[in-house]
């Protein structure tokens, strides 16, 4: 369990200031080239995401179960064949695709807002053969323990995309120039992460051998997982594609202001909203493999334990950001952005984390005790629900229905994963847990509400960001101290002695 606490901690704190660094990176850009050039750059990753997510997802995964069990059962050569089967399976998809993608781009084309975006999205292409690859000596470094290396390279990947891009974005002067800049920052970080995660590889003694043996069950156990989040990766891009034009039909816009909006909302906003997401993946990266061998091994005490410490973790989380960018949402949307409409959507629809973090915490679980067609599933409802808003409620929201959508989807598949996750873990015990933090979320929602009044003479946001989110983060940490809800039992654990 110590073990556990330390490569949480370590993998949190890289994931956290790589997550600080792109955050500081979109500021940047958004400034730089604009909401029009974000709005284009965004639609180029959200496009190009889709045939990552297809050629690798699944990968990672399942790449680091097989090379475990290769691992207990001491067949080395085993070990490597999981690896090389895990390049071969991903070259074989990207290779024809890079391929195809190049030579069909007049066919595509239409699908972006403007049709100059294709050539845009085509500096991707050799990042998509090279990423994939990395992807796979991720599953490597996962599955051997191996997690302070693919951290560091995750960090230094973001390092090198945000110095690269500051330095381009520099001598240009159009939206479409900055876009353009930006995603050849993407391709270089792209080559970096590949070239040391393999000289990583060989020099710790990896090598690559005949796969034939690996192939089979490497792809059979992959699928489900690639088909669950390549249909994630498309619903968004799909969103990308469609929702500026029909913004542009339905509420009167010009193209360039719903690429716009489209940009302030999905790359300033959303984002944000999306904070979360560090800390809960690390958790997940850790507490997954562990769940998913109490299962099997049919520990059901110890699986119990796991799935109501690790939904109550993901509810306090939640619960404790929430009254922080209720309150001050406004003020980081000026701050950071200096757009008024990206902090009013981080203010509103700052209660859209609690569902997101059960959401994606939940789903993840269920993955680890092999529900991924289940999950897949109750991702297709939420996905249903979200476009049914956007198509009914556009015309009289506006943008907002997009994120109306995307919390109702939110709120779906966690509902539906928990219900799932209840029957096959009878007695966990997280609704008391759920109700009793979302009580004193709304309490420090409104205390926040007080100390900003306070405050609101004052002139700086920054000035407010960093007096009225420090009251507001204490006093809810204070709540759940005081009620028992929180200990530092994991921290003393943490800093324990081996």
């Amino acid at each position: 369990m110590k073990n556990i606490y330390r490569s949480a901690a370590q993998v949190t704190v890289f994931s956290t200031v790589e997550k600080l660094l792109s955050f500081v990176y979109r500021i940047i850009l958004s400034r730089s080239i604009g909401a029009e050039g974000l709005g284009i750059y965004h639609i180029c990753l959200s496009v190009f995401s889709v045939f990552l997510t297809a050629a690798s997802s699944g990968i990672p995964v399942t790449v680091s179960r097989l090379i475990a069990k290769n691992n207990a059962t001491g067949n080395e050569n085993g070990r490597h064949a999981v690896v090389t089967a895990g390049v071969v399976c991903t070259l074989m998809f990207t290779l024809p695709a890079a391929l195809v993608l190049f030579l069909a781009r007049n066919l595509y084309a239409a699908i972006f807002p403007e049709r100059d975006c294709v050539y845009i999205f085509l500096w991707l292409m050799p990042g998509l053969i090279l990423t994939s690859v990395y992807a796979v000596m991720r599953g490597s470094f996962w599955g051997t323990r191996q997690f302070l290396p693919y951290s560091v390279i995750e960090l230094l990947e973001n390092a090198v995309m945000v110095a690269c891009g500051c330095v381009l974005i520099g001598f240009t002067s159009t939206a479409k120039g900055g876009a353009t800049a930006a995603v050849i920052a993407v391709l270089i970080s792209y080559i970096f992460s590949f070239a040391v995660s393999v000289g990583w590889y060989l020099i710790r003694g990896g090598r690559f051998v005949n796969p034939k043996r690996q192939l089979k069950p490497l792809l059979s156990a992959s699928l489900p997982i690639t088909a669950m989040r390549t249909s994630t990766s498309l619903l968004n891009s799909v969103v990308a594609m469609f929702l500026p034009a029909f913004l542009a039909s339905v509420c009167g816009y010009t193209d360039s202001e719903a690429v716009a909006l489209y940009g302030i909302v999905c790359g300033m906003s959303v984002p944000m909203l999306f904070t979360p997401n560090s800390l809960i993946g690390s958790i997940a990266v850790v507490v997954a493999p562990e769940m998913s061998e109490n299962f099997y091994a049919h520990r059901d005490d110890l699986l119990r334990r796991d799935v109501e410490k690790t939904v109550r973790a993901s509810v306090l989380i939640a619960t404790v950001l929430i009254p922080v960018f209720f309150t001050l949402g406004n003020d980081l949307g000026v701050f950071f952005f200096d757009n008024e409409l990206s902090g009013n959507v981080i203010s509103v629809f700052s209660f859209m984390m609690l569902p997101m973090c059960l959401s994606m915490i939940t789903t993840t679980m269920l993955n680890s005790m092999n529900f991924e067609v289940r999950t897949l599933i109750y991702f297709f409802f939420g996905a249903a629900a979200m476009l049914a808003c956007i198509f009914a409620f556009t015309s009289t929201l506006g943008i907002n229905a997009y994120v109306v959508g995307l919390t109702l989807s939110f709120i779906i598949t966690a509902a539906l994963n928990l219900r799932l996750l209840k029957k096959q873990c009878p007695g966990i015990n997280y609704l008391g847990y759920t109700v009793k933090s979302f009580s004193i979320c709304l309490f420090a929602c409104l205390f926040g509400k007080l100390v900003m009044n306070l405050f609101s003479p004052v002139g700086s946001p920054f000035i407010r960001i960093i007096a009225v989110g420090a009251a507001v983060s204490l006093f809810a940490v204070a709540a759940f101290y005081g009620m028992e809800m929180f200990t530092a039992k994991p921290l003393k654990k943490l800093f324990a002695k081996k």
